[in-house]
This record gives C-alpha cells, structure tokens and sequence, in this order.
C-alpha cells in the first residue's frame, strides 16, 4: 500500500544538492531511475527534472528500511530524508556525482507496474509506443530539457517584451474564419445553427485592430492552429510570440527583433550574437541558395553559368535558355572521392523526385588531370575547363547542374545543396540568423493562368511599387520580412496597409468581390476609417525556435502532448467519436465515407 509523505517536506532538488549541503540532513522527492542491491549495501539512483543523485542504505540503516528499500523498483516515486556526505567514488557523468545521501526515512509513494520501455535519455523505442505512453517518454531527461528550454525562452520573450513597454493582450479564440493561407479548424455553434467559429491561424486581424485602439506596443504569447498536413517543423497547433508596433517602419521592428534574439541567445544559451543581423532580399536569397529560408552555415552557394553555355551544343543546355530558363549548378568542395557515380545517381533519382528532369555533373578527381561530366562530347576540353573555372569546380570537386525554368532549377538546387550539407557533414555546430527582406507580392498560378497573394491581404507593398499594383502584379515588391536560423524560418512579418482606400485596392487586386470583401474583413476595413497609425509587426514561432536551439529533429520533441503525422494524438486516441446527442445540439449529422 502506498505511504503518505505526511510530515516530510522537500528541501532540495536532487540534480541542485552539491559540496556546500555536505553533513546537512535533506529532504528529496522523485522517481527511482535505478536500484543496485549488493547485498548488505543498496544504492538508488533518484531521480527529478533536475537530475539524479545516489541513495546509499547499508549496515547503519535501520533494518526497516534496509528491507523496505529491497522492494523497490524501477519507476516507483520515493521520499527520502537523510544526511549528504562525499562518495568514495565520484561520478564525473552526473552534477551531483561527488556526493550522496545516507537514507534515515524512506517512504514509498507510488509503486510502478512493468513499463513498456525504459526511462532512459537515449532510447530505440519506436515513435509510435513512445507517443502512447507520452507521460513516460516524458520523464526522459532529453525531453525534460527540451521543455524546460521552451520555457526558458517564453520567460526571456516576456521579460524583453516587457521591459521595452510592450503591453500582454489575450485576443479571441473563437472568431470569425478568414483566409489566411491554410484551412481553419472550425468549431460549430451550439447556439447559432448552422453556424461555424474558427479557431485562430494567428491574432493577425486582432493584433491590427489593436493598433487602432490605441495599444502601440503588444505582445502575446497567443496559441494558433491550422488544419495543413503535418511535417517534421510543423504541428496543427503551436505557440506564437506575437508582437505589433505602431509608428514604426521594417527596420524599427527588425531592429527590435533583433534585441529580442540577442537577449534570448544570452539569457537562455550563454551565447552572444553580433547585431545588426545579415539580410537578404528574397530574389538574392533565392537566387545564391535556392531557398527563401537559407541555412547560411556552409558555402555551396548556386553559381548562374547560363551566360557560359548558351551557345553550347549540348541541346539541354541551349534549349532551355532559348525557353528563358537557367542553367545553374553548386560546387561539393572535395567531394570527388565520396560522390561517386553510384552517389551521383542517387542524387539525380532525388532531384527528378521534387521536379527536375535530371542532372548533369562534373566530376574532378586528384588523380586526373581533366575533369570527367556527363555532357563531355559537346564540350571540348577548353570549353570544359572554362565552365569549370566559371563554376569554381577544381581538383577534387564536384559540380552538379540543372536546367530549367527558375522555378525548378533555383528550389531544386536549394533542397540538393541541403542534402548534400548533410551527406558531406560540413555543416558546422553555430547559430546563423539572418533577415529575409522584399518579398515579392504575388506569385502567378499556373493552373488558374492568374496571381495570387504571398502574404496575407494586410500586407504593405514596397513605395516605389505602388504604380504596377493593377498593371504588373510580377513587379510588385512586399514591405514583408522573414527571420530565418540556420535554415528554419522562425518568423514571418511585415508592415500593414491602414489606409482604407489601398485596403480596398489590394482586395480587388486579388480578385475578391465587394461582397466577400464585407463579409471577410467588412470590421477591420470599417476600423480603419477611423483612422490608425502606421504598424507592423512579426510572429514568431516559439515552438520553432526551442527546436532549433534545442538541436532537436522535429516539433515532437519539444511538444509536451504533440500529433503524429495524421494529426492524431496515439495516447488519448483523439480525435474520438462523439455521442448521438453531441451533435443533435450542434445541428450536425455525419455522413459515412465510402
């Protein structure tokens, strides 16, 4: 039966005791990690989200609880009282690894039955027993890290919001659906039948009628969902450090941001970064790294070598620069050795796989003094070398090109430089943050032959743009700004449109109907006649960020309860079935798939 911790209270964390509370009698709670029974001496490895610290019973422990403690397994929740003094053997692994506690109290709290898996920091468990029994992945230290940095960085978000006079404003969780870029989770009103509320893709509309009221500086840390298909960086629900500011322009709310990043790298990682941050206009960004989101640690970079073979034989080459394409290509410094053909048809499977039609390559040996490619019969051997040079392939590199419409050639290259960063294992252990800056407005639609909108309608467009807003869409430049780190975008922002004479010009731009207008945005553009202040602002993505501080591969490991792939959550089986009389209060009746 389990005992009461009635009359003990903890006095220490177990991972916080140290040489200073050596001979002080303490008071832990925790978990047993380990138990090692040598007979006449027994040790407990306790552990809690601080750490362990060893539990020592032997020939001067009361017989009682000498006995006790050979019951104890693995899991089960302890209290212990007793002195701390100095191991014999010291365990440099652990923090307190110098000291233990000579147990004199011992009460049992909770006794676990056999676990599915072990609590252990680095584990094979499958994901999908470790997601059903996330309360016990939970009690791994990795993860008991990854939250307590989440943490760490929501607490650095407040106090630097707060001590530059930004003001916390909980908005709406049930509001209105507007389009926003992904599907809303809608939620079905009880009340108003056959009416729906949508949960926030973000406070965007209410952030912004904010600044109308007044409220120049707000932040919150606001939870935002969206029914889009999940990914290693992504979760249907997630947390956003959400900031606005009034009488600002880009570079106010970057410089801003800025100081938000440098305090949160300093409070949180020890680590100091240099400001202001590096920025990239989003043509250059995509035209030198093939992303909008760069990981900037590592070269590679995409050379434009069109100029140099546009008049080459080689009809791939020729024919797709007749077609206003691009041939372009990124040099694996010292790679010769290890992409070997074999490695290179691999890459050319997996370029074909996200849209190009192959890959050409150049492959430079030490031991040769010519380089070998896949297109040397219409290339002489100084046409070769020249391309070559162009490129800044040398002796002990390969070169690998594609050609194709930008579109293709540019992202393309981006995802192979991507995966070839990590096969080479060049990718160096350092935080590069960068701004991402002059998005362009629209993107044209292949499929309806129209444009459409990059960002949200709120969005200000650049002020030498302003002219080809009704002519040319494809020249129309956004006031829009990405904060980017080590290649995960962490941030989206920009400034927002508060005249309502442009807010209505932007909407027909975009193709929306004055009736969808009114029923959409009818409150924020009515607002703004009342006039507002100019404003901007970001969200950040906290989730985002303590995944890449945290080095981790995916959301999961910094979601306490997170989804898997289908958006399901394996430990409580949601989403679940409800009863009959749910949904007749909801007005809903559910069709059966086929």
């Amino acid at each position: 039966m389990a005992e009461s911790m009635a009359g003990m209270k903890r006095t220490h964390y177990c991972g916080e005791v140290s040489v200073n509370d050596i001979d002080c009698e303490i008071t832990l709670g925790g978990f047993t990690q380990r138990v090692r029974d040598k007979g006449s001496l027994i040790f407990i490895d306790l552990r809690d989200r601080t750490g362990l610290i060893q539990l020592v019973f032997d020939e001067t422990t009361e017989r009682g609880i000498f006995e006790k403690a050979k019951t104890i397994k693995s899991e089960y929740v302890l209290m212990v009282r007793g002195v701390l003094w100095k191991r014999e053997n010291i365990n440099k692994d652990i923090a307190t690894g110098s000291v233990e506690v000579l147990v004199s109290e011992l009460r049992i709290l909770s006794k676990a039955q056999t676990l599915p898996f072990e609590i252990q920091n680095e584990t094979k468990v499958n994901d999908e027993l470790r997601l059903k029994y996330r309360y016990l992945d939970l009690r791994r230290k990795k993860l008991q890290d990854n939250l307590t940095m989440r943490h760490n960085i929501a607490k650095a978000a407040r106090e630097y919001f707060y001590a530059n006079k930004f003001i916390e404003i909980e908005t709406p969780m049930f509001i209105k659906s507007t389009p926003e870029g992904a599907r809303d989770y809608l939620v079905p009103s009880r009340i108003h039948a056959g009416k729906f509320y949508a949960l926030p893709q973000s406070p965007q509309i209410y952030k912004q009628l904010l600044m109308v009221s007044g409220f120049d500086r707000y932040i919150q840390l606001a939870r935002c969902f969206r029914d889009e298909d999940l990914r290693a960086d992504r979760q249907p629900e997630f947390t956003q450090i959400d900031v606005e500011m009034s009488f600002v322009d880009v570079d106010d709310i970057l410089e801003m941001i800025e100081g938000f990043v440098k305090h949160v790298m300093s409070d949180v990682l020890g680590v100091n970064i240099e400001t202001p941050l590096p920025r990239l206009t989003y043509n250059e960004a995509m035209s030198r790294f093939g992303s909008d989101k760069p990981d900037t640690r590592y070269g590679m970079e995409i050379t434009d070598i069109s100029d140099c073979v546009k008049n080459s034989d080689f009809p791939v080459f020729s024919d797709v620069i007749k077609n206003k394409g691009s041939v372009r290509g990124i040099v694996a410094s010292g790679a010769s050795s290890i992409l070997t053909r074999k490695e290179i048809d691999k890459l050319t499977e997996f370029v074909r796989g996200i849209g190009a039609k192959g890959l050409a390559y150049i492959r430079w040996t030490e031991d040769s003094e010519l380089p070998n490619c896949s297109f040397s019969k219409f290339f002489d051997e100084n046409n070769l070398l020249e391309l070559c040079r162009v490129l800044g392939c040398k002796k002990g590199d390969t070169a690998l090109i594609v050609a194709d419409k930008n579109k293709v050639t540019l992202p393309v290259l981006g995802a192979l430089r991507g995966k070839l960063a990590k096969q080479l294992g060049i990718i160096p252990d350092s935080y590069n943050y960068l701004w991402v800056t002059e998005m362009p407005f629209f993107e044209w639609n292949e499929e309806t032959e129209s444009f459409d909108a990059m960002h949200h309608p709120f969005t200000m467009p650049m002020d030498d743009c302003m002219e080809f807003l009704d002519t040319a869409p494809e020249k129309v430049y956004a006031k829009a700004y990405d904060l980017v780190l080590n290649g995960t975008e962490l941030c989206s922002g920009s400034i927002r449109i508060t005249d309502h004479e442009l807010q209505e010009r932007m909407f027909r731009a975009l193709g929306l109907t004055k009736e969808e207008i009114e029923a959409k945005f009818g409150f924020l553009v009515d607002a703004y006649k009342y006039a507002s202040p100019p404003h901007g602002g970001v969200g950040i993505g906290l989730d985002r960020l303590a995944m890449v501080l945290c080095g981790a591969e995916s959301l999961r490991d910094i979601t306490a309860f997170p989804k898997i792939k289908d958006a399901s959550d394996l430990m409580s089986d949601c989403p679940a079935v409800v009863d009959e009389k749910q949904l007749n209060e909801l007005h809903i009746k559910t069709i059966p798939l086929k």
